[in-house]
């Protein structure tokens, strides 16, 4: 595997890729890389002749400056991980690499980057336009690969594709879970083994609030779920919303769109640490 640091390197690479008739597929990361990572290389490995990985954690699409700075960086392990999931090139720039000079860009796709974690972190979106877009240009892949993790961020790239008229293919990816039902995720690593166990809540409340939406509104089904983790000791949610799984607009009912997707964020611990995840109500007008 070949890690680069220029942009200058990783160009010429797939371009020699390019030129003997090669597709290529990225995988942007911000590091602290785990399980949920690997599977989303090992499937551009299969489906892509060059897979290339990014470890770049991106200032710009933060608006707290101590997450920036407690973000996990692991480079050294990441890279093992990679050559373990047979990736062909680790793209690791430093900030000065990226940002020759500061990014003026404003990308905006209202309401899927507006609401949810656009509103609750003013620039997160643009920010992760800003970088994703970067990217995009540096490797022109035929896939990128993202987990379903962050369903908004998914959502958001598809617009920003779909408005800059680039030729590439989104590929979601479902989310990687541990034991628990947790979803994995860089920020875990700063959790407790006690937090641990209380961000499992999570997920098994919104297990629980899909049989519980069957018989009940929309409505009662943010209360429900919200009431369920806030009785936890050391969880907080600060959004729960019911939303349109493309535009991301609020729903009222169940049947106002083919597919409803439930999308939370909760902060766990006593540091804390913001965690977000996911589910899926009804996808194509069928409940699941």
């Amino acid at each position: 595997m070949n890690v680069v640091t220029t942009i200058s390197e990783l160009r010429a690479l797939l371009s020699a890729a390019r030129a003997e008739g090669k597709t290529v597929g990225l995988v942007p990361t911000m590091g602290a890389l785990h399980e949920g990572h690997a599977s989303l290389v090992r499937r551009s490995v299969d489906e892509c002749d060059v897979t290339v990985v990014s470890i770049f954690l991106n200032p710009t699409q933060f608006n707290d400056k101590q997450d920036l700075a407690r973000y996990p960086r692991t480079l050294e392990a990441d890279c093992e991980l990679l050559r373990s999931c047979g990736a062909d090139i680790a793209f690791a720039p430093s900030v000065e690499e990226v940002y020759t000079e500061p990014d003026h860009r404003v990308f905006s796709y209202p309401p899927t980057d507006s609401v949810m974690e656009g509103a609750m972190r003013p620039g997160h979106f643009n920010g992760v336009c800003q970088i994703v877009s970067k990217l995009f240009a540096y490797a022109e892949p035929t896939r990128a690969y993202f987990g379903e993790k962050d369903y908004q961020q998914i959502a958001v790239i598809r617009r920003m594709v779909a408005d800059l008229g680039l030729s590439l293919e989104i590929v979601a990816c479902p989310v990687v879970r541990e034991a628990s039902g947790l979803a994995m995720s860089s920020r875990n690593t700063l959790l407790t083994q006690q937090e641990r166990a209380m961000a499992a809540h999570i997920y098994a409340a919104l297990v629980a609030s899909r049989a519980f939406a069957h018989a009940h509104s929309v409505a009662q089904t943010i209360q429900y779920t919200v009431a369920r983790i806030n009785a936890v000791a050391g969880l907080r949610v600060e959004y729960y919303s019911i939303v349109d799984g493309l535009t991301l607009a609020d729903v009222q009912a169940w049947t106002d769109v083919p597919t409803v997707v439930g999308c939370i964020t909760v902060y766990c611990g006593s540091k804390p640490i913001r965690l977000i995840d996911h589910i899926s109500y009804r996808k194509e007008g069928e409940w699941l």
